[in-house]
């Protein structure tokens, strides 16, 4: 069962990734597949692919899906590393990191550019993470994280200065929302930026 922060994350996602008529979806980072089987009962969606470092997770998405009648076309699972640009996954009108970022080292955040916006180089790149600006609404302790596994948290401003940096590097134009509430001053719990490719590369 979902939290209403959660669920707020994956529809947002979901509108976004809908909103654009792909047809080929990697989700890098898939987990348990949260995201995943939503897009799955999508019919628009011919291809989807899941990447994720943990077995385990696979294999629980794999249970969830045998579970659920898939609409989209071709549906697969992988394991591996979304900082190891692949050039089997090339070609995605869209790639999806959901709440995945925060997860990685902040001295391979490189590795995953290059990963992504450089090698794979998907039409349109949705990331959400964490808003660290919020974390005093969730009770979270200034000197903590949400998650003892995530290794960073970005305020709102670094974030979009990031996002910003990576889209004028690797040829795409990007936007920000807050999601998971409005907060007047501090924003949602999560924050998103939609990269799309420039239309000369497309």
């Amino acid at each position: 069962m979902t939290t209403w922060m959660h669920e707020q994350r994956l529809e947002a996602a979901r509108a976004v990734v809908l909103e654009a008529g792909v047809q080929s979806v990697l989700d890098l980072g898939c987990g348990d597949g949260d995201l995943f089987v939503r897009l799955a009962a999508e019919p628009g969606i011919r291809r989807l692919v899941g990447i994720d470092i943990c077995a385990a997770s696979l294999e629980r998405l794999k249970a969830r899906l045998a579970r659920q009648p898939a609409a989209a076309g071709s549906i697969e699972l992988r394991r591996g590393s979304m900082t190891e640009g692949d050039p089997a996954l090339a070609g995605f009108d869209c790639a999806v990191l959901i709440e995945t970022i925060e997860h990685i080292d902040p001295s391979h955040l490189s590795q995953l550019e290059r990963a992504v916006f450089g090698q794979m180089r998907p039409r349109r790149v949705v990331i959400t993470t964490p808003n660290a600006e919020f974390n005093p609404l969730l009770g979270v302790p200034p000197h903590r994280f949400r998650h003892p596994d995530h290794r960073f948290e970005w305020p709102r401003a670094r974030f979009r200065n990031w996002g910003q940096r990576v889209a004028d590097a690797w040829g795409y134009a990007v936007q920000f929302s807050d999601i998971a509430g409005c907060h007047p001053e501090l924003g949602g719990a999560s924050q998103m930026a939609v990269f799309d490719r420039a239309e000369a590369d497309r």
